[in-house]
């Protein structure tokens, strides 16, 4: 007979830790997972985030017979529903054995959470917001996860389908690895039509990371805000992913365009440090007191040859004046002269026509796709 499911919240530090241990059980055999570092995780699950400043979330663990079989979080953004006149909460690091009746159970109480909150529908995966790791991953299961994006089993398609939820949107990542003729040729026309608007573009300060973050931000905020899932950075949101993002930060990746000093578009690529965090299969930067853990990721850290292009943001106004196709050209150019192999440009949306059209124009191909579900709170 089996054991009945019981769900429980997350209310101490053991169940803090065993929430962010569990996911190796679901990838022990999986070459593409990437284990994540587990002071990051507590990190980001420390309420002290700057998420909850504007929002709240649950976590929950799923037992039988009292072993960890699965978890989720569920999590409430007013922010999001003022700005998109919504009733939506969502739910985010969902892990779970083959299961759909645990899958189920998982979902349920998520549910149950947000309904006491006034949420009428339920997205995800998004964790925390669409700022963060969002969708789940639905082909290209063989290439491992870039830095800031998700991987799971192909079976979770099928327990998120199987308790309820449909489609909502989907997201493409895609994979640039050479210069196509049509991208030689793209350059020449994007220089002719930016050189017209007295255009600059120049290399983030990261001696000034904070001041330059938030001019980034101030782009971003107006160039996503009528995008699907869009939710705006706070200023205590954008210090601290530049703070997390700052060790990562190549000048020559992070590009800020400017028309008379003040910022028009941005670009943001840096080195995917997912390739040396392969190797730290604990996810700890120490072992029995020894920084072994550390030596593994600094000495594969110097190995990186590919990147991941993680945000391209410019003024509606100035969206066909070539501004896009120059930041993403010159990162390009300039990490091929690094020795760089390759690069993910993530994530954009199926229906982004315009900048769907662009990457593919420059050759890359799109290798995976992320899918966001929605179903109705019972």
């Amino acid at each position: 007979m089996t054991a009945p499911i019981e769900i429980s919240p997350v209310s101490s530090r053991r169940d803090r830790d065993a929430f962010i241990k569990f996911p190796w059980r679901i990838y022990r055999d999986d070459p593409a997972w990437v284990p994540p570092l587990i002071i990051e995780r507590k990190q980001f699950l420390d309420r002290k985030h700057p998420f909850y400043e504007h929002g709240d979330a649950a976590l929950f663990l799923a037992r039988r017979g009292g072993e960890i079989v699965g978890r989720i979080m569920a999590s409430d953004d007013t922010r999001y529903n003022a700005i998109h006149e919504s009733n939506v909460g969502c739910f985010g690091l969902f892990e779970c054995i083959d299961d759909v009746d645990l899958a189920r159970a998982l979902f349920d109480a998520a549910d149950t959470w947000l309904k006491q909150k006034g949420r009428t529908e339920m997205i995800g995966p998004i964790d925390y917001s669409t700022n963060y790791v969002c969708g789940l991953l639905i082909d290209g299961f063989e290439h491992p996860a870039t830095l800031l994006t998700a991987h799971n089993p192909p079976y979770y398609e099928r327990l998120i389908e199987r308790s309820g939820f449909a489609k909502e949107k989907d997201w493409y990542a895609w994979w640039f690895s050479e210069f196509s003729e049509s991208a030689k040729r793209l350059r020449n026309i994007a220089a002719a039509r930016a050189g017209k608007h007295g255009l600059t573009i120049r290399q983030i300060d990261k001696k000034k990371i904070e001041e330059e973050s938030r001019r980034i931000i101030s782009v971003f905020n107006q160039a996503w805000e009528k995008n699907w899932g869009y939710v705006p950075f706070t200023e205590a949101e954008a210090v601290h992913m530049a703070r997390e993002l700052k060790p990562l930060i190549v000048p020559a990746g992070t590009l800020i365009a400017e028309i008379s000093g003040a910022p028009v578009g941005f670009v943001l690529a840096v080195p995917d440090i997912n390739v040396a965090l392969r190797h730290l299969k604990n996810g700890r930067l120490t072992t029995f007191g020894l920084p072994i853990g550390l030596a593994k990721l600094l000495y594969y850290q110097k190995k990186i040859r590919t990147g991941r292009l993680v945000a391209l943001g410019i003024l509606e106004k100035y969206r066909r004046a070539g501004i896009a196709e120059m930041l993403v050209l010159d990162v390009i150019d300039a990490a091929f002269q690094r020795g760089y192999t390759g690069a993910e440009l993530s994530m954009t949306l199926e229906d982004n026509v315009m900048v769907n059209r662009f990457i593919e124009a420059m050759g890359a191909k799109r290798y995976k796709t992320y899918r966001i579900y929605r179903r109705a709170i019972s």
